[in-house]
């Protein structure tokens, strides 16, 4: 274990907040993880929706941006941190407001980079969107 993986698990079990841009940006937390992946069930709140029922794509990068910190999360090696340094977005279909099954994957680890992807898909397995990132690994803050 390490101080991520015992962040992901006080997480899901609610012993831990989350950072206040999760509650500022309705992210929520994650469902579960392993090794090398994380995934969660999200449901959009009509705030975060277009005027004509779609979901913002800006928003569904920020939620890919944080299915990276949780799958980066689960490899990550202790003392070490990371910081997002690329990422993409590729929209397959419209999203609207239903319940989103995102899970991300290490695909890719180096001693500096972590490359992960990350599947949008609505709950009948219907591709909406793919994500795809790099987490720089560093040091951890001295301030931390």
């Amino acid at each position: 274990m390490t101080w991520a993986t015992d962040r992901l698990d006080a997480l899901i079990a609610g012993d831990a907040a989350p950072p206040p841009v999760v509650a500022t940006l309705r992210l929520g937390v994650l469902d579960a993880w392993g090794d090398g992946w994380a995934r969660k069930r999200w449901e959009p709140a009509a705030e975060v929706m277009n005027g004509d029922g779609s979901m913002f794509g800006g928003y569904l990068a920020a939620l890919a941006d944080q299915m990276l910190a949780f799958a980066a999360m689960t490899v990550i090696d202790e003392p070490c941190a990371f910081r997002t340094t690329d990422l993409q977005i590729r929209f397959f279909r419209l999203g609207r407001a239903h319940p989103l099954l995102i899970e991300g994957r290490v695909a890719s680890r180096s001693k500096s980079l972590i490359h992960i992807e990350v599947e949008f898909r609505r709950e009948d397995g219907e591709l909406v969107a793919k994500a795809s990132g790099q987490q720089f690994v560093t040091p951890f803050p001295a301030s931390a």
